[in-house]
C-alpha cells in the first residue's frame, strides 16, 4: 500500500545544472562510471505508478534505446507504468506501450493521471520546463538529482524556475562513485495542491 501520493523529478545533472548539451545530447552522462552500489534507482522506481516527460525527453528515449524496433525494452525499464507525453507535434508512439500524448496545461492532465493510478508516485523525467511547469502549478514535492563530475557550459538547463531555500529542503545526500545523489523536498507554494493519500 503506497502512503501519500509525490510528484518527484528524478534526473541526472552536471555540476553547472544541466540535464542536455546544446544538441540534446546525455553523451556526456555515460562518459562517467555508474556505481553499482547506488541503490537509489531502486528505492525510487519501486512507488511511482506514473511517468510523465515532454517530447524531446521521448524523442531521445525513442532514439537512444531503438524503441521503435525493440518495444519491449519499455517494459524491461519501466514495467506497466503508463507514461503520459507532453507535445505540440505528432509523435511515433511505441507499439504496445501504455502513452497517452496531451499538450496544454499541466493541472488537467495531473487530475487525469490522478483518476487513472490510484496509487503511486509520478515521476516526471523531463524536461526542465516540463517540471517547472508543474512547480508554476503547485504540483512538485520532491527532486532527485544524480549529479556527475560534469561542466557543460551550455545545454538544457536542470529547471529554469527560481525555486528558493524558502521552498527547498535537503532531505539526504549521497556520495557514491562519480555520483552525488541530492533529494531535496520541495515545499508546494501557497495554494498548490496537497500531496493526495490514496484511498
Amino acid at each position: 500500500m503506497f502512503g501519500v501520493r509525490k510528484v518527484q523529478y528524478f534526473t541526472a545533472c552536471t555540476l553547472d545544472g544541466f540535464i542536455a548539451d546544446e544538441n540534446n545530447s546525455l553523451d556526456w552522462l555515460f562518459e562517467s562510471p555508474h556505481d553499482g552500489d547506488d541503490t537509489s534507482w531502486d528505492e525510487f522506481i519501486g512507488p511511482v505508478g506514473a511517468l510523465v516527460m515532454g517530447a524531446t525527453t521521448y524523442e531521445w528515449m525513442v532514439d537512444h534505446d531503438d524503441l521503435l524496433d525493440h518495444p519491449e525494452k519499455y517494459a524491461e525499464y519501466y514495467g506497466e507504468r503508463p507514461c503520459w507525453v507532453f507535445t505540440h507535434r505528432d509523435l511515433p508512439p511505441i507499439p504496445g506501450a501504455p502513452l497517452t500524448f496531451v499538450s496544454g496545461d499541466v493541472t488537467p492532465v495531473y487530475d487525469d493521471i490522478v483518476r487513472t493510478i490510484p496509487d503511486g508516485n509520478i515521476w516526471l523525467v523531463g524536461g526542465g520546463d516540463l517540471v517547472g511547469q508543474f512547480d508554476d502549478a503547485g504540483l512538485l514535492d520532491e527532486v532527485w538529482l544524480g549529479m556527475r563530475p560534469v561542466f557543460l557550459g551550455a545545454g538544457a538547463p536542470l529547471l529554469p524556475r527560481r525555486i528558493t531555500s524558502k521552498r527547498l529542503q535537503i532531505r539526504e545526500v549521497r556520495h557514491t562513485g562519480q555520483q552525488l545523489r541530492l533529494i531535496l523536498d520541495v515545499s508546494r507554494p501557497q495554494g498548490g495542491q496537497p500531496a493526495i493519500r490514496p484511498g
